[in-house]
C-alpha cells in the first residue's frame, strides 16, 4: 500500500461517501472494518503539512495495524514508531513474516514484562532498536532484577518529563503519568541513570494530554470551548519554558538523540518548542469520532465499521448484531461508537451500543430491513483494531487489498 495526497475529497459530501464504501464492500457480511485509502493518506500529509518539518513518530496505538504502520512510515517526514508495550516493540523491531523490522521503536509506558525484558536484553539487534520509557530509580532497579548489567546489553532508556500543568484556576489537568516535573527532577533522574551500568540514556518525552486531547471545539457548548482554547494557551507557555529548561539541564548529562512530546490534538504547540527534536501523533491518522471537534485541525474519517440489521421490534426502530465497541477513559456517551449512515440514526439512552445488540431509533429506522448495514466510528483510533481480525482498504475503485490488525496476526498486547 502506497499514500499519495489524493486528489478527489468524498468525505466531505457524506451523502456519497457512506454509499460509495457500502457499494465497494457489498459482498462483505459486517462486522467488518474499513479504511478509506484517500482519506488516510488526507490525514498522513495533512499531519506533515501540521508538523512543519518536525519528524512525526507514529504512535502504534492508535492504529495497530502493522500494514499501515509502514504505508506511514514510507513518506518522508514519519520517523520511527512510538509503541505502546515492550512485546508490542521487540515485535515490531523483529524481521519476521510479519513484516520487516522496524529499527527505531520507543515504548512510551514503562514495562514490568520480565520475558520481554529477557529478550530486549540478550537480543542484541533489538537493545539497539528498541528504547524503553522510565521515570523513577525504582524501574531501573526493577530492569536489574530481572536480568544484571554485566549479562545483558545495554539498554536504551527514554526519560519521561511529567507535562501536565497545574493550574490555579482549574487545578491539575493533564494525566497521571511521570513523577518528574521539574527541571531539577528531570537532572536529579538524569544524573542516576547515566551512572548506572548497563542504561544509556538517549531521549526525552512528555505528553501534553491537556493540550492534545481536549476537544476546543465542542459542538452546542461554545463557552466550553473558550475556556478550553484558554487552557490549552497557558498550559503550552507554561511547559515550553519548563520542557525548555528540563531538556536543557538533562542534555548537560547525556548526549540525547531525541526529544519527544504532544499528540495529534497538539502538533502545532508541540513543533513550535525549540528543546522538541520530534512529535508524536497517530489517532489522526484514523480519524476517530473523538477528534471530530478541534478548531485547529479536521481529519476525515478515515476509519469507520459496518454492522448488520437483525431485527425490527417495530416499525420505527431497527437492531444490530453487535456495536458495544466502547472506548477507553471516563465512562460517557462519548466512548460509544457514532452511528454516521444512515444520516439522523440514534442509540437508545437505555440501551446505547451493546455487545451482542444495538437498537436504532430515527427517521432512517423506519425504511431499514433486516440485512441491511449501518456504518459506524470508533471513540479512539486503535482500538477499533482489537475488534477486528483485518481491514478492508476501499480505493478511489473498490477494494485494493485487506490488511490484518495485530488481532489478525494474532497479537494482542494489552
Amino acid at each position: 500500500m502506497k499514500l499519495t495526497r489524493p486528489h478527489l475529497t468524498p468525505w466531505t459530501a457524506p451523502a456519497q461517501y457512506w454509499p460509495q464504501l457500502a457499494e465497494a464492500t457489498a459482498e462483505l457480511d459486517p462486522p467488518y472494518g474499513v479504511i478509506s485509502l484517500p482519506a488516510l493518506a488526507h490525514n498522513a500529509f495533512d499531519m506533515l503539512d501540521r508538523a512543519k518539518g518536525t519528524p512525526i513518530r507514529v504512535a502504534s496505538k492508535s492504529v495497530r495495524v502493522r500494514g499501515v504502520l509502514d504505508a506511514v512510515l514510507a513518506l518522508p517526514g514519519y520517523a520511527g514508531v512510538l509503541g505502546y508495550t515492550l512485546p508490542e516493540a521487540n515485535w515490531l523491531a523483529t524481521d519476521s513474516a510479519d513484516g520487516a523490522a522496524i529499527t527505531d521503536v520507543v515504548v512510551a509506558y514503562p514495562t514490568a514484562d520480565r520475558a520481554a525484558l529477557r529478550e530486549l536484553a540478550t537480543t542484541p539487534h533489538l537493545a539497539a532498536r528498541v528504547t524503553i520509557m522510565v521515570d523513577s530509580v525504582e524501574q531501573l532497579d526493577f530492569v536489574d532484577s530481572v536480568i544484571a548489567p554485566a549479562a545483558r546489553e545495554p539498554i536504551r532508556v527514554c526519560l519521561e518529563l511529567d507535562a501536565s500543568w497545574d493550574s490555579k484556576v482549574f487545578g491539575h489537568l493533564g494525566v497521571r503519568r511521570s513523577p518528574v516535573h521539574t527541571p531539577d527532577q528531570a537532572r536529579s533522574l538524569a544524573e542516576i541513570i547515566v551512572a548506572r551500568p548497563g542504561f544509556t540514556l538517549v531521549g526525552m518525552m512528555g505528553y501534553e494530554a491537556q493540550i492534545a486531547g481536549l476537544v476546543n471545539q465542542p459542538a452546542g457548548n461554545p463557552l466550553r470551548g473558550v475556556a478550553v482554547k484558554w487552557v490549552q494557551r497557558q498550559s503550552a507557555a507554561e511547559l515550553a519554558d519548563r520542557r525548555g529548561a528540563a531538556v536543557a539541564a538533562v542534555r548537560g548529562i547525556a548526549d540525547l538523540e531525541f526529544v519527544n512530546g504532544g499528540g495529534t490534538g497538539s502538533i502545532e504547540s508541540t513543533v513550535a518548542e525549540e528543546a522538541v527534536t520530534e512529535v508524536a501523533a497517530g489517532s489522526g491518522l484514523f480519524g476517530p469520532h473523538l477528534f471530530d471537534n478541534y478548531a485547529h485541525f479536521h481529519p476525515t474519517p478515515a476509519a469507520s465499521f459496518a454492522l448488520s440489521v437483525v431485527r425490527k421490534p417495530q416499525p420505527d426502530m431497527a437492531v444490530l448484531l453487535g456495536g458495544g465497541w466502547i472506548a477507553s477513559g471516563p465512562t460517557a456517551a462519548d466512548r460509544s461508537p457514532k452511528v454516521v449512515w444512515p444520516d439522523g440514526l440514534k442509540l437508545l439512552p437505555l440501551e446505547m451500543a451493546g455487545e451482542v445488540q444495538s437498537p436504532l431509533t430515527g427517521p432512517p429506522a423506519r425504511d431499514l430491513a433486516v440485512g441491511d448495514r449501518v456504518w459506524l466510528r470508533h471513540t479512539k483510533a486503535g482500538e477499533i483494531s482489537e475488534h477486528l481480525d483485518e481491514f478492508a482498504i476501499v480505493g478511489e475503485t473498490g477494494i485494493v487489498e485487506t490488511l490484518p490488525t495485530y488481532r489478525g496476526q494474532g497479537k494482542v498486547f494489552l
